[in-house]
């Protein structure tokens, strides 16, 4: 046995030692760098010169007689490319754009008659009740001081189609929100496919928005709308995802012992339990919702942006400062509303 033993032992003299990146200590790694960078940056300088340029240019054009020359660059002809590739999805897509857009605007004027053609006095009763009824005193006084700056200050009309704007938009990115949320959470795959996705979206600029809305929709309501969905559509997804997936693997076991399907698993105990998560990205939405229809103005969107952007367009500080105030107040009465709902439904699932 012992002599097995030492047969299997591997020879310590006949071992090659095998030097590694952790066997060479860091300073001399830096060294090595710091040479490096130096060596490429005395290497260019001597070869190119400073002040050396990015070499964009791909192709040069002249004309007939050769007095105009003209340079195309790397960035030219990739946005060339997008153009027609965008061109040809208006074309092809047009049916589908136009039914899209009349579908938001048949919505928005809708809600905007029925909001006009109520006397604004049941409006202001109606959500002041409504705010007693979730948050007590404190946000009826609020709501009520809110809602009567808005109309005597003149910025009702411009209000009603905000709240339109946004309502539309709210219930589009829900309704997409909610069922990708739900995808994402029972499935791995379609998380890290949309987890980078929603990264982007979140990040870019709002004003980025815009463009595929006036592209596919041109100026007006539908293009507004358009943009507000994307800009308000990832905490939806999110939180739908990580209310689902904070749902406890004891409970669920316990409702498929039960013989629960996987559908009924789904809609009586991961949804119901994830409703305060999923009701804390609904009012997230909102608030961006809120935000981006504001912005919406610049491409004829309308609402209480037009009144902001006509200040600073004129140079009236004073009227860009109320329908800011307008602004403000709506978000602060639709956040608390929509988060006593989101709490209320906490608090009966702690109940329960």
């Amino acid at each position: 046995m012992a002599s097995q033993t030492q047969d299997t032992r591997p020879d310590a003299e006949t071992q090659t030692w095998r030097p590694s990146l952790e066997s060479i200590p860091a300073l001399y790694l830096r060294a090595a760098a710091a040479v490096v960078v130096i060596l490429v940056l005395a290497a260019s300088l001597i070869i190119w010169g400073p002040e050396m340029d990015f070499p964009t240019t791909v192709s040069t054009e002249q004309s007939v007689d050769g007095a105009v020359t003209l340079d195309k660059s790397v960035r030219d002809v990739t946005s060339e490319a997008i153009d027609e590739a965008v061109n040809w999805v208006t074309r092809r897509g047009d049916w589908l754009f136009s039914a899209l857009s009349t579908g938001v605007n048949y919505a928005l004027v809708n809600i905007e008659r029925v909001l006009k053609w109520l006397p604004w006095p049941a409006l202001v009763v109606a959500l002041a009740l409504l705010s007693f009824a979730v948050g007590r005193w404190g946000l009826l006084a609020f709501t009520s001081f809110a809602l009567l700056f808005v109309g005597f200050m003149g910025l009702w009309s411009n209000t009603i189609d905000t709240v339109a704007l946004m309502v539309v938009a709210v219930v589009i990115a829900v309704a997409i929100g909610l069922p990708l949320g739900v995808v994402g959470a029972r499935s791995e795959m379609a998380d890290n496919l949309m987890r980078p996705i929603l990264d982007g979206m979140q990040t870019m600029p709002s004003f980025v928005y815009l463009l595929p809305g006036i592209l596919f929709f041109g100026l007006g309501k539908p293009a507004g709308i358009f943009a507000t969905i994307i800009y308000a559509v990832p905490p939806a997804i999110r939180l739908t995802n990580l209310g689902i997936r904070q749902v406890s693997h004891e409970t669920i076991e316990a409702a498929r012992a039960f013989g629960s399907s996987p559908w009924q698993i789904l809609t009586k105990v991961q949804i119901p339990m994830a409703l305060p998560t999923i009701m804390a990205g609904v009012n997230q939405t909102t608030m961006m919702a809120l935000a981006m229809v504001t912005i919406a103005s610049l491409v004829a969107a309308g609402g209480l942006g037009d009144n902001v952007n006509r200040a600073l367009q004129k140079n009236q500080p004073g009227n860009g400062l109320l329908a800011g105030l307008a602004i403000v107040f709506l978000a602060i009465v639709i956040d608390r509303l929509t988060q006593s709902v989101a709490s209320g439904k906490s608090e009966t699932m702690r109940a329960g």
